[in-house]
């Protein structure tokens, strides 16, 4: 008997369906007529045993028995899983060969790997284990991904990897949050202060961000433009300061000083203006690429005002329930080869749903093949597109709606010919000073045109004609333009994720500053909105309309802690030897030892420094934690875990609400 084990129940069925009939329907699995069975995860069946089940004395939260680090590490059935639990059990007492069906990620692999391993111990001859790499759910993709399967050991490092950072996560979060909550107490303070690899780094962000707007001083600066005047033409153009006006300029290149700005006005004013250099230049804007989960976010946030965490749980609905997308978890933004074959039915099924589409969809160009195309740069997972549903109506919530055309239209522009421009530039010499015009005009609009309300200041039509160097034209007047410079704006969620995605610019030293640009960054989409939530929920950072503030709280944590742990250089130390692990160029003990050494520094730190930790700490908020004898708890809302398309939002709660701020 052939057992598949999917991920979540939604790709189980999904499975069931393609595979011979008739079907025999249990609680939490469908048999075949061939007697093969089809079973599945709910999200993690399994989790890491709390410190207290290694040890009954660290269910107190005391500073000896700091760092808690397991020797045998061990996982426990969720309470709310047990039943799936059993299930998986029975079935695979009797199976011959398991097919491993886990989302195709790092995650998605450890996430059935640990089952497989915890119900089958490694002293048991084990059946064959293949692997089925599945990122639609509609019946030809899947259909696909089973006929392709692969040997499970060929993901074997993978899974080390993911194994390695669960594990990581775990020792980072408990010891950490328990020591710099143990601070707090020293301090007089009641709050649980989590701390973690990736919600600290993030916490950070916003409060350097914070500061920076605080501290910041608004100064004056001038700007001059010149109002020209030719035979039908009219026009302005900016002055350019030469290198004499240096000692009235900031560091920036503004000038600062308002008798100087005055001074050019009066002496350009009733000038001749000479073009003394023109030129023109065509270029071409290709379309914007399919969405990945975190681009998807931003322009949710930017267009629709959703939070990261409801364009998720809407995509997963979409995905789940409504197989309307692809894959919704994904980091990547490119799209195989062999997917351009469906690109009929996936357009057909988008005019279907979206009658107001359906002109744009008739005058896509279908031989078009757009960069989005390109095996090379798929990763786990493609980017998110629409499906070939066969639906005939579109029986969603607004929101939800809205999402599906955001990424309807995104995969329909790539059938889009390109934007054509030509850009102008006018150089100017008027009473001996340089001044400059430019412009833009828009030759074909191409994929632009599927974004009427789309704005860009550098895309913008500014009517500019073309005039040869020689020309004499007039400077009718000069103005004087006041300006300030403006402070950093706080972040909002969109900005957020997006600081959160490039977080590389974030970091100093430049081997790391590589590392993040070639991995997700901060994070990954699925964990992302989750962490901004958690940030919320345990009081570090607050909503103040659209914008994201840090808290006192957060504020003094991050005050607190060594600088480097409220950066991202470690994420992407990490990330560098997580890589090496899952290439086979590293070993799993040769990433926990080193660790293990520096997280007992690090509360080696913590303690040293309890004396001048205590000012900062003293004045904190009182939290909403219970108090108990020499520990912290910490209410925490529990995932729930349905059969009913809840399983990614189970995945993701548990990743980033776990008790003692792992993440």
């Amino acid at each position: 008997m052939r057992l598949y084990i999917a991920e979540k129940p939604s790709l189980g069925r999904a499975i069931a369906e393609v595979l011979p009939g008739p079907k025999e329907k249990g609680e939490g699995y469908i048999r075949l007529a061939n007697g093969d069975v089809v079973s599945w995860c709910i999200g993690h069946l399994l989790e890491q045993v709390p410190p207290e089940g290694y040890d009954p004395q660290f269910k107190r939260w005391q500073w000896q028995t700091l760092p808690i680090v397991p020797r045998q590490w061990q996982l426990q059935p969720r309470s709310s899983s047990k039943s799936q639990l059993a299930v998986l059990r029975r079935w695979l007492r009797e199976a011959d060969e398991l097919v491993h069906a886990g989302d195709p990620d790092r995650e998605g692999q450890l996430l059935v790997d640990e089952v497989i391993d915890y119900l089958w111990p490694a002293q048991r001859k084990r059946p064959p284990v293949w692997r089925c790499l599945i990122n639609d759910l509609n019946p030809p993709a899947v259909r696909r991904a089973l006929e392709q399967l692969k040997p499970n050991a060929d993901f074997a490092m993978l899974s080390q990897s993911a194994l390695a950072r669960s594990r990581a996560d775990w020792l980072y979060g408990i010891n950490l949050t328990r020591a710099y909550t143990l601070l707090a107490r020293d301090s007089g303070s009641d709050r649980l202060l989590s701390v973690g690899r990736v919600q600290t780094p993030v916490l950070g962000l916003v409060v350097r961000r914070d500061k920076e707007i605080a501290q910041f001083i608004r100064r004056d600066y001038f700007e001059v433009e010149a109002e020209i005047r030719g035979d039908a033409v009219a026009f302005r153009a900016k002055w350019q300061p030469s290198e004499a006006c240096l000692p009235w300029q900031d560091e920036e290149g503004r000038v600062v000083s308002r008798a100087l700005a005055d001074k050019v006005v009066e002496r350009i004013t009733n000038q001749p203006a000479l073009v003394s250099k023109a030129s023109q230049k065509q270029g071409s804007q290709s379309a914007p690429l399919p969405y990945n989960l975190s681009a998807l976010q931003i322009d949710a946030s930017r267009q629709l005002s959703l939070s990261a965490q409801q364009t998720l749980d809407i995509c997963q609905e979409l995905y789940e329930r409504h197989k309307l997308i692809t894959y919704p978890r994904s980091d990547c933004r490119h799209l195989p080869q062999g997917q351009f074959a469906d690109r009929h039915a996936v357009l057909q099924s988008v005019a279907r749903l979206l009658p107001d589409m359906a002109p744009v969809v008739v005058a896509a160009d279908l031989e078009l093949k757009s960069a989005a195309w390109n095996d090379h740069k798929v990763t786990a997972h493609h980017a998110i597109i629409p499906t070939a549903n066969r639906r005939t109506e579109l029986s969603l919530s607004p929101q939800a709606a809205a999402i599906y055309q955001l990424i309807a239209r995104q995969y329909l522009a790539q059938f889009y010919a390109p934007l054509r421009y030509r850009d102008t530039e006018l150089r100017l010499t008027i009473a001996g000073g340089c001044f400059i015009a430019r412009g833009r005009e828009i030759l074909h609009a191409g994929w632009r045109g599927l974004y009427p309300t789309r704005t860009r200041a550098a895309d913008d039509v500014i009517e500019l004609p073309f005039l040869s160097e020689g020309t004499l034209l007039h400077c009718l007047a000069g103005e004087r333009l006041d300006k300030q410079t403006e402070p950093p704006k706080p972040f909002t969620e969109a900005t957020l994720l997006a600081a959160m995605t490039g977080i590389a610019r974030y970091v100093l030293a430049p081997e790391l500053k590589a590392i993040l640009r070639d991995t997700d960054g901060l994070g990954t989409e699925a964990t992302r909105a989750g962490m901004i939530e958690l940030l919320i929920a345990r009081g570090f950072l607050l909503r103040a309309g659209k914008a994201l503030r840090s808290s006192e709280t957060g504020q003094a944590l991050i005050a607190a802690l060594p600088e480097a742990l409220g950066q991202a250089d470690m994420t992407a130390r990490w990330e560098r030897e997580l890589a090496a692990i899952e290439h086979g160029e590293q070993q799993y003990s040769s990433f926990m030892s080193p660790l293990e050494n520096e997280i007992a520094q690090l509360i080696g730190v913590a303690q040293l420094g309890r004396a001048q930790l205590r000012p900062i700490l003293a004045g904190l908020p009182a939290g909403n934690q219970k108090r108990g004898k020499g520990r912290r708890t910490v209410p925490v809302r529990k995932p729930r875990y349905t059969t009913k398309g809840n399983a990614g939002r189970a995945r993701r709660a548990q990743r980033v609400q776990e008790d003692h701020g792992i993440g």
